[in-house]
């Protein structure tokens, strides 16, 4: 190793994988790498599109889970807080000091409606999402015992299928009830369009969104025009921003992946047919991985599986090799296809994670390299924050 194995009490393959002075070729394996150059270039390319367009960005915690990440987010991109799927993530944030927390999410048990109307007192503006008038009284009940003022969004389901109302009546009728209750502030829509993120084709994703945008149009002229502003309208995610951005009716994006890039989103199109990992949005988060048996030819068997990895959206390719491919994995092995027989025992390979926000959440730490070296360390904050 070309630094000290122990630093400020912690120490190498015990606590963390690597420490600030390193070699990559010592970080200790399989563990999430991110390049911080290109982590950079994300954020600070996405934060002068958004403003250029007259949007705010609310960055997406529940991708990286990470206080670190967000601070950087907020320092280069300028984004105007973070949004999350759980309150359990929402805490985290708000104790890290990011200062406007969404939940993008329904908040209907009374335990978790208890410590949302007590993260106001942690120095945060607190917000969530409603689609059934009769959480709006559970709402009020706790802000108004806490003394304390919950936000509240009415989401729209504009596609997903998944939560959300269908009609604006639906839509008028949550908020004018937020509105009148106390405690509760009614700040505006969320219509997240999730179900076409992925689709390949720009023109699909097109389609699916302009429905989206006539469906949330019609919700904010019809709250306007009975006396209700939307302070947010939010939704964009990283395979839609530039429609929601072009719209005229969101004011409010919540991309999240664009920052790491991940395989699956890195297949999706642009409007001139090219991947959008090739000059749109960079690689900055892999899996580090190391080759721990050659016993069979044409075959290298590396130590990220399935207990490093997320493969719901497909297997994690090799970064910046094409004479090699993960085809194959275990609990505890991954299979590389090595038919030249050119890895070596604890030869190192770069690996694009199929899906980044659950494989970013089965581990502990972030490893920030810049020009080969460690440059820093940061927890992945919020991991295991499900509830």
């Amino acid at each position: 190793m070309n630094a000290p194995t122990k630093f400020d009490g912690l120490e190498v393959g015990y606590d963390v994988p690597a420490l600030p002075g390193m070699d990559e070729s010592d970080i200790q394996t399989p563990c999430l790498i991110l390049d911080l150059d290109a982590l950079e270039r994300n954020i600070t390319k996405m934060g002068e599109y958004a403003r250029a367009h007259g949007m705010r960005h609310r960055v997406h915690g529940k991708m990286h889970k990470s206080v670190d990440v967000a601070k950087l987010q907020e320092r280069l991109g300028g984004s105007c807080g973070v949004c999350c799927q759980k309150v359990s993530e929402a805490e985290v944030f708000a104790r890290g000091g990011l200062k406007d927390v969404l939940v993008s999410n329904q908040v209907r048990d009374t335990a978790k409606i208890d410590r949302l109307a007590r993260m106001p007192k942690l120095g945060a503006r607190t917000i969530c999402c409603v689609d059934d008038i009769a959480n709006v009284a559970d709402l009020s009940e706790a802000a108004t015992r806490h003394g304390t003022q919950i936000e509240c969004l009415v989401e729209i389901d504009c596609g997903a299928g998944r939560c959300g109302v269908t009609t604006t009546p639906a839509v008028v009728e949550i908020a004018k009830a937020i509105d009148a209750a106390p405690g509760l502030k009614f700040a505006g829509i969320q219509a997240y369009q999730g179900a076409m993120q992925h689709m390949d084709s720009y023109d699909d994703r097109k389609a699916k969104i302009a429905v989206a945008v006539a469906q949330v149009k019609d919700a904010v002229d019809t709250l306007k025009a009975e006396g209700m502003e939307c302070d947010i309208v939010g939704g964009g995610g990283t395979g839609s921003y530039y429609f929601e951005s072009t719209s005229g009716v969101y004011n409010e994006l919540q991309c999240g992946s664009y920052a790491f890039m991940d395989a699956d989103y890195g297949r999706i199109l642009d409007r001139d047919g090219k991947r959008i990992d090739q000059g749109e949005w960079e690689n900055a988060l892999f899996i580090l991985t190391s080759v721990m048996s050659r016993a069979k030819p044409g075959k290298a068997i590396v130590d990220a599986g399935l207990k490093a990895q997320s493969v719901d959206s497909g297997l994690p390719v090799i970064f910046g090799r094409d004479d090699v491919k993960y085809v194959k994995c275990s609990d505890e092995h991954g299979v590389v296809e090595d038919l030249g027989d050119v890895l070596k025992v604890n030869d190192k390979l770069r690996l694009v994670p199929g899906h980044c926000d659950p494989t970013c959440n089965v581990h502990d730490w972030y490893v920030g390299v810049r020009g080969g070296k460690v440059e820093t360390l940061w927890p992945v904050s919020a991991r295991g924050k499900a509830y």
